[in-house]
């Protein structure tokens, strides 16, 4: 068999193959059926997916193991009520006597304020205080005044309802030798009323009684009447009463009457 070269620019033919007188079944086509293949297919499947499945079962965690602990009684706590500190308690009533009394402590010399506390202390209740110049001022601050008197004897047992009354000055005064009372009408007779305070002397009268107070010295107004005395007054001591008006002329008390 001869070769052409081929010409410039042309492709070289292949060369035709040899031509052979093989056996017949060698030109005979192979048919596989298609079952066949496909149980090819799955074999091969099958296989990758045991393996996966190999794999992933070895990938799985170990099984928990539990184990079972049997509770044991649990012992009750302990009440710590105890441990609390107790209330504060209240405290205790004064102490009463026998005949269910308490004894009167001694007041005077104390101060007014004081003085009605410490009273309250012992279970007296009932207080009042008068002045005991008998100028019958009122005791607004009780602080400021000082106790000279006291209506019930020191050391004496009363009653708890028993009604204390002190007889006081203020701080910067002297106590009187015996508290000053304001004098009374007596047998509706006009009590003799001058030297006493204007505060006083209007107590002194029924309350419907028409008053009159003029200064004696200047002309003022008497406007806190304790601390202004009367000078004169009309009518006279001892003289009727029967509801006449009543009138006063007064100074104060560091002044003397003209």
């Amino acid at each position: 068999m001869s070769y052409q070269q081929p010409a410039w620019g042309q492709q070289p033919l292949a060369p035709e193959p040899p031509k052979t007188g093989g056996p017949k079944w060698a030109k005979k086509r192979v048919v596989i059926p298609a079952g066949f293949g496909l149980f090819v297919v799955g074999i091969m499947f099958g296989a990758a997916g045991s393996g996966g499945t190999e794999n992933a079962a070895s990938s799985k965690p170990a099984p928990t193991v539990t184990k079972t602990v049997t509770a044991q009684p649990v012992e009750p706590v302990e009440d710590k009520a105890d441990d609390k500190p107790a209330k504060a308690e209240k405290a205790e009533a004064p102490k009463k006597d026998a005949d269910g009394g308490e004894k009167v402590p001694d007041f005077v010399g104390m101060g007014l304020q004081f003085a009605q506390d410490a009273a309250q202390e012992k279970g007296f209740y009932s207080l009042k205080s008068h002045d005991s110049t008998g100028r019958d001022r009122m005791q607004a601050f009780d602080r400021n005044w000082k106790v000279c008197s006291q209506n019930v004897k020191a050391g004496k047992t009363a009653p708890a309802d028993t009604t204390l009354d002190f007889g006081a000055v203020k701080l910067e005064e002297e106590c009187p030798a015996s508290d000053k009372k304001a004098p009374e009408a007596v047998g509706g007779k006009m009590p003799d009323l001058v030297g006493e305070s204007v505060n006083a002397a209007r107590g002194t009268l029924a309350s419907g009684t028409s008053i009159t107070v003029t200064d004696a010295a200047q002309g003022r107004m008497v406007l806190m009447e304790s601390n202004w005395q009367v000078c004169t007054q009309d009518p006279a001591p001892g003289a009727a009463l029967g509801g006449q008006p009543v009138e006063f002329t007064a100074v104060k008390f560091e002044e003397d009457c003209p």
